[in-house]
C-alpha cells in the first residue's frame, strides 16, 4: 500500500496558538487557497480511499481533495490531533515560558501533556491505524489528512528512528509525505514534506 500523509492547510491560528482539538478552528482564506492549490497539484487519479482526522481543519482540507477526486473523505479517529490537555488553546509564546516546553523539544517521547496524551500514545494509535489500512487496502494508494505531530510520529516509526527525533522532521501545512507499506517486507519512506506531485506519481 502507498500511504500518502498530508498535513491540513493553514488556519488563522497556525504558528500562533496550539489549537489542538479546539472545536471550530477552520481554515483561513489563505488555507482555503492552499487546499485548492494542493488539489490541483495532486493529479486527477483518485486514491482507493481518503481518510481524515475528524478535526475541522483536516476535514475542510480533505473535502477540497475529495472534490478533485470525487471521493468522499472518511473521518478516522486514530488520526486525530494530539490531545494536548490543558495546553490546548494556549499561545506558543506562553508555552515557551514553561519548563515543560524545553522537554517537549528535547525528549518528546518522555512527556505527557498536562491532562492529555503522550506522543508515544499518539504514535501507537496512529501507526496501528496505518497497519489496519494496509490490511484493508493492500496494493492500493490511500491518502490520510492529519496533523503535524501525528504525521511526524508516524514517520519516525517507519524511518526506524527514536520518537525523540520527532522535532527534526519538518512537516509544514499541506506538506505531503509518502510511505510504501508492503503487506510483507520493509517499509519505504519515499518523501517527507513534499509539494503534492508525489501523490500523482
Amino acid at each position: 500500500m502507498r500511504l500518502v500523509l498530508i498535513r491540513h492547510a493553514t488556519t488563522a491560528e497556525t504558528g500562533k496558538r496550539l489549537t489542538g482539538r479546539t472545536p471550530g478552528v477552520s481554515l483561513s482564506p489563505a488555507g482555503v487557497e492552499q487546499a485548492a492549490a494542493l488539489a490541483e497539484r495532486v493529479g486527477a487519479t483518485p486514491p482507493a480511499a481518503l481518510y481524515t482526522s475528524p478535526v475541522l481543519r483536516c476535514r475542510e482540507t480533505a473535502r477540497a481533495l475529495g472534490r478533485a477526486w470525487d471521493v468522499a473523505p472518511v473521518p478516522y479517529r486514530s488520526f486525530a490531533e494530539v490531545d494536548y490537555g490543558s495546553w490546548a488553546g494556549r499561545t506558543f509564546g506562553s508555552l515557551r515560558r514553561t519548563k515543560a516546553w524545553r522537554w517537549v523539544h528535547l525528549t518528546p517521547a518522555r512527556v505527557r501533556f498536562p491532562g492529555g496524551e503522550t506522543l508515544l500514545e499518539v504514535q501507537s494509535r496512529a501507526v496501528a491505524a496505518c497497519e489496519e489500512l494496509v490490511e484493508r487496502h493492500r496494493d492500493a494508494r490511500v491518502v490520510v489528512v492529519s496533523h503535524g505531530d501525528v504525521i511526524r510520529a508516524i514517520l519516525c516509526h517507519y524511518l526506524g528512528v527514536p520518537l525523540d527525533f520527532l522535532q527534526r522532521l519538518d512537516v509544514g501545512t499541506v506538506g505531503v509525505s509518502v510511505v510504501d507499506l508492503p503487506v510483507e517486507g520493509v517499509p519505504r519512506v519515499r518523501s517527507v514534506n513534499g509539494c503534492g506531485a508525489e501523490v500523482a506519481s
